[in-house]
């Protein structure tokens, strides 16, 4: 007899539907799986075995071959040993065969007859939808993340038996449904807040300007000055992740097996903090088949480079592209794949070895050629495609004590929203979304300026001292400010403000 089940794999971030056909004849027990499968996917016959006669039904002594279509797909994980027992039992006329082809069907099971949970529910979900089936059968602990997908059945299963009851009609399923809105709901409540930062004002502006415009930024000032605390507050002032966004991240943390347990789905923007310790396929992503890294973990939020001297120059060379290009494309002889990596990058770094360089209260013992090795690790093309310097000095001791009332970043965050959303409306013919992402054409057009301008952007770049490079990412740099002012024009102060966020093309004075 033979029997057809269809279940669902995943490359990159999106799944694609495989077949997996069962095929029981007679001749010496054998149990044969073709397809490409990977070695857990070997394994499984193992499982379905077990899990078929200990929940109560006989495996056949017959010869069994089960492959994988289509076959030049590489098959991986553990999702495939319910489908596989499924058509089992359909090609022993234990269940029907044309009720089991109604959905899509995924799960790893215990020797029990227990439904594990899988990775990639989510991607599985959608290509359910999109090749038009009635629902989906997802593990129990799967059920929440797969139902945020609307307009598909989702039945969350436990035990195999319980799943042969329902296809045989002596027991029924409750469909597993997510109400979306009351998730995002929860997406605006933080633990930390921009109001329990005492002093460091010209940061947290600085940290606004970026966040408005997705500008990528590095503090620079020595250990203590609350770097580290001022880049966990940033997510805190982005706009709000919206739907679309949320169905992207979620895919990537679901893929990999990294999304919580009791969430549907990613409802704030990520912040990843990965340790200057890590490898370049653990920064970009990897492996002999290519997972996503740190920078897509990141994918729609925030990475936070610490101590960005620190971190190994080829590790940090491979940034360039998701800088660039807003994605990583990584390549094996197997396969190329590509993960989305549009993020806004935090970075921070002492001026130099010891920290102390430029602080009026320590002594900096480093010599000239110990902060030049220092700050070399960071290559020009890499600073070239940050776009905010701004120094951290160390808190004064009055402001520690100082009561006060700093902004909220409630506040913050809705001028924030309000940039973003005429950055939007400027934006909407095109591909890009913020004013970090304009190219040429685009600052031409958006970043006119006056003589007044025009006169101060020509003596910051003659006495200051400033690199050419640095003539664009201004613009850019006081056009958000323009947006932030709700101003039509760039005038002279926002020109102004801009200049002094390029502390690090300023050579002389840093050094």
């Amino acid at each position: 007899m033979l029997a057809k089940v269809l279940s669902s794999a995943v490359i990159g971030i999106d799944a694609f539907l495989i077949e997996v056909e069962v095929d029981i004849t007679s001749g010496l027990p054998t149990f044969t799986t073709v397809g490409l499968p990977e070695a857990s996917v070997k394994e499984s016959k193992e499982r379905v075995k077990s899990a078929i006669s200990n929940s109560g039904y006989t495996f056949p002594d017959d010869r069994i071959t089960v492959n994988l279509a289509p076959a030049h797909i590489k098959k991986e994980g553990t999702g495939f040993d319910l489908p596989i027992a499924l058509g089992i039992l359909a090609a022993t006329q234990i269940i029907s065969q044309n009720i089991v082809s109604k959905y899509l069907v995924l799960g790893e099971l215990s020797l029990d007859g227990r439904i594990k949970p899988v990775k990639g529910s989510l991607p599985m979900a959608l290509a359910a939808k999109k090749a038009g089936y009635e629902g989906i059968i997802v593990p129990h602990d799967n059920g929440r993340e797969a139902s945020v997908v609307a307009g598909i059945t989702v039945l969350p299963v436990k035990t195999l038996s319980q799943l042969v009851g329902f296809f045989r009609g002596f027991t029924k399923i409750k469909p597993k449904r997510t109400d979306i809105s009351q998730i995002f709901d929860y997406r605006n409540t933080f633990e930390v807040d921009f109001s329990e930062v005492k002093g460091q004002e010209h940061v947290k502006r600085s940290l606004e300007v970026a966040a408005a415009g997705g500008h990528n930024l590095i503090m620079i000032g020595p250990p203590g000055s609350g770097k580290t605390m001022l880049a966990k507050r940033v997510p805190t002032i982005l706009p709000p992740i919206t739907f679309e966004e949320a169905i992207e991240t979620t895919k990537i943390f679901s893929v990999i097996g990294m999304l919580p347990k009791d969430e549907a789905l990613i409802t704030k923007r990520p912040f990843r903090s990965p340790h200057h310790t890590i490898s370049d396929a653990g920064l970009i992503g990897g492996g002999h088949i290519p997972r996503p890294g740190e920078v897509s973990l990141a994918h729609n939020g925030v990475p936070f480079l610490d101590e960005l001297s620190e971190f190994k120059k080829h590790v940090l060379e491979v940034l360039r592209q998701p800088l660039e290009d807003l994605q990583v494309t990584i390549s094996r002889a197997a396969l190329t794949l590509t993960y989305p990596s549009s993020f806004m990058l935090i970075a921070a770094m002492n001026p130099c070895p010891c920290g102390y360089f430029s602080d009026p209260k320590h002594e900096c013992r480093c010599t000239y050629s110990q902060i030049h090795r220092y700050r070399s690790k960071i290559s020009g093309p890499l600073m070239d495609r940050i776009d905010i310097h701004v120094e951290v000095p160390a808190v004064p001791y009055k402001d520690l004590i100082e009561e006060f009332n700093a902004e909220s970043s409630e506040v913050i965050g809705a001028r924030v929203a309000a940039a973003r959303a005429r950055q939007f409306e400027r934006f909407k013919r095109t591909k890009i979304y913020c004013n970090a992402q304009m190219i040429n054409r685009h600052i031409k057009k958006h970043c006119r300026i006056d003589e007044a301008s025009c006169d101060l952007l020509e003596s910051a770049i003659d006495k200051l001292g400033l690199s050419a490079r640095a003539y664009n990412r201004i613009l850019k740099i006081a056009r958000t400010i323009a947006d932030l002012d709700d101003a039509s024009d760039i005038s002279v102060n926002h020109i102004a403000e801009a200049v002094q966020y390029r502390s690090l093309d300023r050579g002389k004075r840093l050094y």
